[in-house]
């Protein structure tokens, strides 16, 4: 039987019972689609992963990704790297941008990543993994989390002692992504070692689960089945980050709410256009939204016109119009089935 853990607190953090979470993600977590995971009932939020080599260089990019918002809390950042002495220092950084929680990127599996032994490709050496933790946890007063796999490959899942390991290093929560790095985002992912780490009376850390939670009894059958203390989802919230509602609903009620309408889903888009507009202005914002926008009306027939109007403006009026259209358009058109395909690219 499951450990249950009526409440989940991440060091002084209290979180209710069996809080979502929303995945780091790499050009899809940024500040407007975490405001609307997080409108949407998402626990904890964090953002794209960042360099540490790229914080220590003051590069643009990785600076901008710090930039957090009091309404996101509890907010994480995540931060990768393979040396211990610039992942420390990225570490100090992050923790100067006033996150909750500092989280340590162990599980990217994206080649130009792990290749290079960051991300999952810390993997293969545990012992500089740990040292690189241990760390990371003395340098900063935030409490530092990790997320992860279950190992290299499937020869190689070494999760069970690298979790035990981390434990007692003093990381405050362990994501476990269920799959190895050589599977990708490939197969089924597989929860029976996130389980079994769960329910070793070893572990009292919050052990968090991942992977291919892309509905709403999904969730609650992770929770149920393996006693995890949260779920974080990632690729099934694109173009659905009200995901987070579907879930809440279906733990607290057993109800399976339908998708939204048209309707609903332009209000929703119109809404993440402003705070995108807000956050990053006209130009940056209009870029950034593009890769949302359509992907909220996926289903939708003879769309494709309307899709490049909605992809190609700069004008954040036309936009705005052309969603009004969307509205007129296909107002009647059924969308209560129709669940956008999780993000299929590697991140």
């Amino acid at each position: 039987m499951s450990k249950i853990t009526v409440t989940m607190k991440i060091a002084d953090i209290e979180l209710g019972a069996q809080p979502l979470f929303l995945a780091p993600m790499e050009d899809v977590t940024d500040p407007s689609f975490r405001y609307m995971c997080k409108r949407f009932g998402a626990d904890v939020v964090y953002t794209e992963f960042i360099s540490s080599d790229g914080l220590i260089r003051d590069a643009w990019k990785s600076r901008a990704k710090l930039n957090i918002a009091d309404y996101e809390r509890p907010v994480g950042i995540q931060i990768y790297g393979h040396m211990i002495e610039p992942m420390v220092e990225a570490a100090r950084i992050a923790e100067s941008a006033n996150p909750d929680i500092i989280d340590i990127n162990f599980g990217c599996p994206v080649k130009k990543i792990a290749n290079r032994g960051a991300g999952s490709g810390m993997m293969r050496d545990p012992d500089l993994m740990v040292e690189m933790t241990r760390q990371i946890v003395r340098a900063v007063n935030k409490p530092v989390t990790v997320k992860t796999r279950l190992g290299w490959s499937d020869e190689m899942k070494n999760i069970e002692e690298i979790a035990l390991r981390l434990q007692d290093v003093g990381i405050a929560a362990l994501t476990i992504h269920g799959r190895t790095r050589s599977q990708m985002y490939r197969g089924e992912a597989d929860w029976t070692l996130i389980g079994k780490i769960k329910n070793d009376p070893r572990i009292t850390i919050p052990i968090i689960g991942n992977g291919d939670v892309d509905s709403a009894e999904k969730c609650k059958q992770m929770f149920d089945r393996y006693g995890v203390d949260g779920v974080m989802i990632g690729r099934a919230t694109y173009g659905r980050p009200w995901i987070f509602r579907e879930c809440k609903h279906y733990l607290e009620t057993g109800e399976i709410l339908p998708q939204p309408s048209v309707v609903e889903r332009v209000a929703i888009a119109k809404e993440h256009l402003a705070k995108s507009l807000e956050v990053k202005g006209d130009r940056v914002g209009i870029l950034e939204m593009r890769r949302h926008l359509t992907n909220y009306f996926k289903g939708l027939p003879d769309f494709k016109q309307t899709r490049l109007k909605l992809v190609t403006s700069f004008d954040s009026d036309e936009i705005r119009s052309t969603l009004d259209y969307v509205a007129e358009r296909w107002g009647d058109f059924d969308m209560r089935n129709a669940v956008p395909a999780p993000l299929s690219h590697d991140i």
